[in-house]
């Protein structure tokens, strides 16, 4: 399987190559197309695992779908649904967290696993739904905006807002807090974010669609009034 990257890092375009007999898993909605030889598949499991894992977690879709170069080599053109870059993480044996929505396709030997459930559980004040992606492949990623990497030393921390946060290695250590109090928290628009303690890697995106959609929101025509868009 070979792979390459278009149109970045604004609005990122993957291509991917697939061998017959290969295939990729991605969310769906993250299809662009694919050529006549790879045919989709739609299920809510893999190897029993994604089912469980997906059925506990908010963020991503239970479904996924499988491309597979059943008749030939072919290939798959993904993008997410967001502007912005992406990458590709190459694991050997090794886990990769993601948070919710950051994941964007996976190939063969990687599994999406339901031990996130204990994480999951503490990471809800964090508004978080981390996904375990375990086994050996590649992992892409994707980020709205840019795509930042924070690698630590032994020892070196670092403190990251949730809602920038997109993925982190196992083995960096982090712990969740919330910024000050109630009153600091509404003041600085800041809430829950994480810091890590190296060594270790984390990724985050440069953008905030929270933030995007509060600028945007007082602005949408209101269902009531009939009102259209107020731009300034």
């Amino acid at each position: 399987m070979d792979y390459k990257f278009s149109h970045r890092p604004s609005y990122t375009h993957l291509t991917v190559s697939l061998q017959q007999g290969e295939s990729i898993i991605a969310e769906p909605g993250a299809m662009v197309g694919h050529s006549t030889s790879v045919t989709v598949e739609t299920e809510t499991s893999r190897d029993g695992l994604l089912s469980s894992a997906k059925s506990m977690l908010g963020g991503e879709s239970l479904f996924t779908n499988t491309f597979v170069a059943r008749e030939g080599s072919g290939q798959v053109t993904l993008a997410p649904p967001t502007p912005g870059d992406m990458m590709a993480h190459e694991l050997r044996n090794e886990t990769l967290y993601s948070t919710d929505g950051a994941f964007v396709a996976g190939t063969d030997g990687i599994d999406i696993d339901s031990e996130v459930g204990g994480l999951k559980s503490m990471l809800s004040g964090a508004g978080i739904t981390p996904l375990a992606l375990k086994g050996s492949g590649t992992v892409f990623i994707d980020a709205y905006g840019g795509l930042e990497k924070l690698e630590l030393a032994a020892g070196e921390s670092y403190v990251l807002d949730n809602e920038h946060l997109i993925a982190w290695d196992d083995t960096i250590e982090y712990s969740t807090r919330r910024v000050g109090d109630l009153k600091s928290t509404l003041l600085s628009g800041e809430g829950i974010v994480f810091e890590f303690t190296g060594p270790g890697t984390a990724w985050y995106q440069t953008r905030d669609m929270d933030s995007l959609v509060e600028i945007i929101a007082p602005r949408l025509p209101n269902q009531d009034s009939g009102n259209g868009i107020e731009l300034g």
